[in-house]
């Protein structure tokens, strides 16, 4: 009977979709053979249809059009503008998608491959007379907007942007269908040096690139808003959206962006009456997701930021410029928010190199004038130093964040809860109950970041507090809940629930639902937070005063046990659980401790998942439909089992959605859209900038870095996203659940939300990673390199200050106390000398640490590098301490 019903139902839907076909899809399409593309077109809106690569795949969502051919949606080859005469105010709109009717085809020859005059789809008196026309240029594809002034005063262009569609559309497939037929596709709004970047979910197809056709920036990048009630299901968890290339954009500068700072400077152009100018895309296949910057290079001129485009202020960057010609003029907004100089570090020609020094705070605009005219715009983001800003977090969380009415009924005092910056209020209300109630990642985040905060850095007095948290609330309340918080009027009468709150609706848990222990993404923040406070105890004994690391880390243990225990149901246990990078660092203490029936324990446990893992081509289920939070402990286990392939199709997945690109926003910013939904206070469907997946897939591309030296590509992905969470710190210490990217709103969140996650990630990944670039040179991901003759001097800047890998020798440093300050290397003996704290610089609320264990390990072998024996004496600069190595570890004594 029910698949009766659906059946009807759908043949409902597929009747009214073909009766509003505005599209033309009944009347055919239009077919053409390129070099690398074969390309079909409605035949009667000339719209992209297919783009179909040499090797089949398609680019376009051919299977959902039918779906999608109404009025208002959007698809490749519509554009939209805003224009007025010269000497009026008000703007007139012209949108080839809202109300369409076949538009004017055109003859073609020579490279013509179809034209059209847009003119029928476009609203009478919209002053501008555009003609599109789809051209092979020299082998390759490009799309043309004639735009022609036909009246008799002169017209400013406002706004004029190019929309975009690629198959994003998750509704209705498998996991399977998703990773083989999908894209995701991400800017680097960088004006005439801009680009689109489409890159297939299986991460090893070529990419498609979109570029600029002469003068045709990329100033804005648009969400283009369509109706959201039918399949499939537009701006939804399974199908993000649309967006559009924004070639001026004031005239939304003036209007809906009016309370942002966009991150270009916006523009408009005059046409004089009878003047034409042309904009135009181009679309160029790369042969894989590494090299898109080399196909770009081949158009126009290409950024190479190191380490990427957030800076603490104690770390120098560098731009390197591959193009061919001279800079004519370099200019920073705000102004003196960075200053630069030019360096001869590149070691080839072509390459022009740039030292940014950083001096404010927020964000800044690079801006770069070639000799021809044409402008490069790279986004910076500037922090505290790197160390100053942890130790800012911490004191927020712990005192504007701290939780102390003790006569709580849901007994969440004492503790750190979410907080909302935009009226600096602690949040203990919200219909989503986990955000005020402790649990899931909306509201464990802001607990989740303050112990692990102290694995990084441990502050006395943030520590007490936190053993309250964890030895009362923690383990006394919260334990492996949902949360604690729920609605129940019945069961707590006497609790104010705010009256101008929709309690409705289903995520209103009542106290059953909230109270329940089955969500196993829980377990790993309660994990997270014992696992923290052991090394606290193990390293800073002196801090710690109810129980000592053995109590800790055996309340980690039993977290874990009960997580994978059969007999517990804990639901998602087989899936990669965000942050259990953890679990990994946890069995490693175990066995060092000597505790072998619980490290034992935990390896059959985490066997038993990568088993299932490995039955699975994508490994990488959630709670949701697509999700980019199993990757993690599916690369860390599949690693740790010697399954290379997993591991592998692991990083091949995150490359996909975590892009390289020279502007801050973007740069290692893992694919997350939903999130706000759940976490934020402004809930919407968005791409969200920095939220908890950039500083969690971080860690498998790094590591795998780690095990491959001259990827490059991985080191600069990991790179961008394990600085993501830096960014979302505010001056006050304040930390935001990620970054709104839709050009009206341009902000950090109010709410902390699921923060916490994108912590634990940073504090897990960071490090310094010092590498001899073939084309760069000696250079310092986390440090500044101050010398490279007759040795590498390198300066600890990174914000964790603990681990050192220093590439040429696939040697990694490591300490579990403390913090490393400088790095000597020679080369040509492999003689390193470090110089270690007991106390990072710049974090002034720090405690010293008594000793530390100075660990090294050569995890890669890399050709004609100096082996590390377990005898090999490290001189240690802390008061000219020498470490005997036994089997690569020391221990430092400081004061």
């Amino acid at each position: 009977m029910l698949s009766t019903l659906a059946c009807w139902l759908l043949l409902l839907v597929e009747t009214a979709v073909a009766l509003t076909d505005t599209l033309g899809l009944k009347d055919g399409f239009l077919s053409f053979n390129t070099p690398t593309f074969a390309v079909q077109l409605v035949k009667d809106s000339q719209t992209l249809y297919s783009l179909n690569t040499t090797a089949g795949f398609n680019f376009i969502p051919t299977d959902q059009m039918t779906f999608r051919a109404a009025n208002g949606n959007y698809h490749l080859g519509d554009i939209t503008f805003r224009a007025r005469t010269v000497g009026s105010t008000a703007w007139i709109s012209g949108d080839t998608s809202q109300a369409r009717a076949k538009v004017t085809a055109l003859p073609v020859s020579g490279t013509t491959l179809a034209a059209a005059n847009l003119a029928p789809t476009l609203p009478k008196g919209s002053l501008l007379n555009i003609t599109r026309r789809w051209v092979v240029e020299d082998n390759v594809l490009q799309l043309l907007f004639d735009v022609t002034n036909s009246q008799t005063k002169a017209v400013e262009i406002g706004s004029l942007g190019a929309d975009l569609e690629f198959n994003n559309i998750f509704t209705g497939r498998t996991a399977t269908q998703v990773n083989n037929l999908c894209s995701l596709f991400d800017p680097y709004i960088g004006q005439d040096a801009g680009y689109v970047q489409v890159t297939p979910l299986l991460g090893t197809l070529p990419p498609l690139v979109v570029l600029p056709v002469g003068s045709s920036p990329l100033e804005g990048w648009r969400f283009l808003p369509e109706a959201t009630s039918l399949t499939p299901f537009y701006q939804s968890q399974t199908f993000e959206g649309l967006y559009e290339w924004d070639f001026h954009t004031l005239a939304y500068a003036q209007n809906e962006w009016a309370a942002t700072t966009p991150w270009n400077a916006p523009t408009s152009f005059v046409l004089q009456p009878g003047q034409t100018r042309t904009y135009g895309l181009q679309f160029l296949l790369a042969p894989s997701i590494r090299d898109i910057e080399a196909t770009v290079a081949t158009v126009q001129p290409v950024a190479v930021t190191i380490p990427g485009t957030i800076l603490p202020s104690d770390q120098t960057g560098k731009v390197f410029l591959n193009t061919n010609l001279t800079v004519a003029n370099i200019t920073v907004s705000p102004a003196s928010a960075l200053t630069w100089t030019t360096n001869t570090d590149a070691k080839t020609g072509g390459w022009l190199g740039l030292t940014i020094t950083p001096k404010t705070w927020g964000r800044s605009r690079l801006s770069i004038t070639y000799s021809n005219g044409k402008v490069q715009t790279i986004n910076y983001f500037v922090t505290n130093g790197a160390t100053a800003t942890i130790d800012s977090l911490g004191n927020f969380l712990t005192t504007s964040q701290w939780y102390t009415n003790t006569s709580d009924p849901f007994n969440r005092a004492p503790s750190v809860i979410s907080y909302d910056r935009s009226v600096n209020e602690v949040v203990t209300n919200d219909p989503r109950v986990w955000i005020g109630g402790l649990g899931d990642e909306g509201g464990s985040g802001s607990w989740l970041a303050a112990t692990m905060k102290q694995f990084v850095q441990p502050n006395a007095a943030e520590v007490a507090k936190l053993e309250q948290f964890v030895n009362q609330t923690l383990w006394g309340t919260i334990q492996n809940r949902n949360n604690v918080f729920f609605y129940q009027p019945s069961t707590v009468p006497n609790y104010d629930y705010p009256s101008n709150e929709d309690w409705t609706v289903w995520w209103s848990w009542d106290q059953a639902s909230a109270w329940a222990t089955g969500r196993g993404y829980d377990y790993i923040h309660v994990t997270a937070a014992y696992w923290a406070m052991y090394r606290v105890a193990r390293n800073y004994p002196s801090l710690v005063s109810t129980h000592n690391w053995q109590w800790y880390i055996n309340q980690a243990v039993l977290t874990v046990s009960t997580l994978t225990n059969p007999a517990d149901r804990v639901g998602f246990v087989d899936d990669g659980l965000m942050g259990e990078t953890v679990l990994r660092f946890l069995l490693d203490d175990l066995q060092r401790e000597g505790l072998t029936a619980n490290a034992t324990l935990v390896e059959s446990r985490m066997k038993s998942r990568w088993q299932v893992w490995t039955t699975e081509r994508f490994p990488f289920g959630s709670e949701m439909a697509w999700d980019s939070t199993g990757q993690e402990g599916v690369y860390i286990w599949s690693t740790f089992f010697n399954d290379t392939t997993t591991a592998l199709n692991a990083v091949n997945s995150i490359i996909a959605y975590q892009p390289v690109v020279a502007h801050w926003g973007y740069n290692g910013n893992a694919r997350r859209y939903w999130d706000n939904i759940y976490a934020g206070k402004l809930m919407r469907y968005e791409r969200q900038i920095h939220h908890y997946g950039s500083g969690l897939n971080a860690i498998p591309l790094l590591g795998s870095f780690v095990s491959d030296p001259t990827d490059y590509y991985l080191l600069r992905a990991g790179f961008g996203g394990i600085s993501g969470p830096l960014s979302n710190i505010d001056q006050g210490g304040f930390a935001a659940a990620s970054f709104h990217s839709f050009a009206q709103t341009m902000a950090w969140d109010a709410y902390s939300g699921d923060y916490g996650p994108n912590f634990s990630g940073h504090s897990m990944g960071m490090g310094t990673f010092i590498i001899n670039h073939p084309t760069f040179g000696w250079q310092a991901f986390g440090g500044n390199v101050i010398s490279t003759s007759p040795t590498v001097q390198v300066q600890i800047r990174d914000s964790v200050r603990r681990r050192i890998f220093i590439a040429p020798l696939g040697a990694q440093l490591s300490l579990d106390a403390g913090a490393f300050s400088a790095l000597t290397f020679n080369p040509t003996t492999g003689t390193v000398v470090v110089t270690i704290l007991a106390v990072a610089d710049g974090a002034t609320g720090a405690a010293s640490a008594p000793q530390g264990r100075l660990v090294v390990s050569q995890p890669t072998v890399v050709s004609g590098a100096h082996l590390l024996k377990p005898t090999t004496s490290l001189t240690v600069d802390a008061g000219a301490f020498v470490v005997p190595f036994t089997n690569g570890v020391g221990t430092v004594t400081l004061s």
